[in-house]
């Protein structure tokens, strides 16, 4: 321990990893911050191995990916690993983003952790978009392609920033040099930053399922919590490993196992499954500017969440609207995926349009108004028991006050109806 303290990095581990304290009830839904660094760890690891034997030509990346997985010892262990363990890292990033949202772990104190996050995100995506590019299939090139014109939208220079992109006047040998090394280069910049969101994550501390925050009910995360990540690493590789060894090919495309053309253009262009939420939502727009500005505003809404938000109370165990209408974007988000993988054609058009309206409503109307409701509903029942009670001794004090009229009325009732009742009787007579 004397070496530890004595080493000012070592003693910074120790501090942060070691001794960091946690709060006791933290659940399964925790753990997918670790998964997702896990992942981080086997993309980079396993792209450093494929990089060794890939080359970054026109003619020659799609043959060396075919040498990778043909001739070299293991090679089609690495690139299976690395295209399904992207997939993989998105999904833990997903339930991660998911988790997030319904725990309100965008509500300060943390909201420069969830913003620092969201732009992590946006970095997946563009290292994503980038490694999709480099096996040089038909979807691979097609995809680069249909993206990198979008640029063009851009008012007075977005001509030149395309010609910039490409190196030239398509997609050649110059573009799928610049995406290799900026796919090589981004995920360390992501490792910077996925260390920096670990360093503020443990200057605020954790959240914790209640929203409930006391210094009381704390343990150290080593070993309690080790454990419990590598319990689910453990899950989630044993998944994987079999993901790979049964199903290798399955969340890829037929065409991006043939040789990019640029004479022959695919009949549907379809990108990854991670990316079909957001492809849905820039083909709802039919003007290609107005489908950029959407599809960057769809990514830039989670951004800004916690300076939109109105909540106060931070989970959404203890609102019932609002967990409801979380698990709807949940099904409006897999739905959005779904319309993204089918044809530009009528009826998937239209819903998607729907669907983007009701993803962004989602955000800036429905939740707001849901905590709004919930706010005033507690306050309704309030002020209605108040009401009730207020009125009900009101009854009570009215009745007191008038019990000695109201039995004087009721003598001479009864005196005048005894009378009517001796005349009539006499009557009868």
């Amino acid at each position: 321990m004397r070496f530890f303290k004595k080493n000012f990095l070592l003693s910074y581990l120790n501090s942060e990893y070691r001794l960091y304290s946690v709060f006791s009830n933290l659940s399964y839904m925790w753990n997918f911050g670790a998964l997702s660094f896990m992942f981080l760890a086997i993309q980079v690891v396993s792209g450093i191995f494929l990089a060794m034997n890939y080359v970054a030509s026109f003619d020659q990346a799609f043959l060396s990916l075919e040498h990778i997985m043909r001739d070299v010892n293991g090679g089609w262990f690495v690139r299976y690993i690395h295209a399904n363990g992207a997939s993989f890292f998105f999904l833990m990033v997903y339930f991660h983003i998911a988790r997030g949202l319904f725990f309100g772990s965008y509500i300060a104190p943390r909201q420069f952790i969830w913003m620092f996050g969201i732009i992590i995100f946006l970095l997946m995506i563009i290292t994503a978009f980038l490694g999709y590019v480099l096996p040089w299939g038909q979807m691979s090139f097609w995809a680069a392609t249909v993206i990198t014109n979008l640029v063009t939208a851009v008012p007075l220079y977005g001509q030149k920033i395309v010609i910039w992109l490409w190196g030239g006047y398509s997609v050649d040998h110059a573009t799928l040099n610049r995406f290799f090394s900026l796919h090589y280069f981004l995920p360390f910049v992501l490792i910077f930053l996925v260390l920096l969101h670990v360093i503020f994550l443990h200057d605020k501390g954790s959240s914790n399922p209640l929203g409930v925050y006391t210094n009381r009910d704390k343990i150290v995360f080593n070993p309690y919590f080790t454990v419990k990540d590598l319990h689910s690493v453990l899950i989630v590789l044993i998944f994987l490993i079999g993901f790979i060894s049964f199903f290798p090919n399955y969340l890829g495309h037929t065409d991006n196992y043939i040789m990019a053309d640029a004479l022959v253009t695919p009949s549907h262009i379809v990108p990854e499954w991670y990316f079909l939420p957001f492809y849905a939502i820039l083909r709802s727009i039919p003007n290609k500017l107005g489908g950029i500005v959407v599809l960057l505003l769809a990514i830039l809404i989670l951004l800004l969440l916690p300076y939109i938000t109105i909540s106060v109370i931070k989970p959404n165990v203890f609102r019932e609207g609002q967990k409801f209408f979380f698990w709807v974007f949940i099904w409006l988000v897999v739905l959005l995926g779904w319309l993204g993988g089918k044809p530009v054609e009528q009826p998937f058009l239209q819903l998607s349009q729907l669907f983007t309206i009701l993803y962004f409503l989602n955000f800036v109307f429905i939740t707001q108004f849901i905590v709004l409701v919930d706010m005033f509903s507690n306050y309704f029942w309030l002020y209605r028991t108040m009401v009730l009670t207020f009125f009900w001794w009101c009854w009570v004090g009215f009745v007191c006050l008038l019990n000695v009229p109201l039995r004087y009325i009721a003598k001479v009732l009864i005196k005048y109806l005894n009378e009517k009742n001796i005349k009539w009787e006499k009557n009868d007579v």
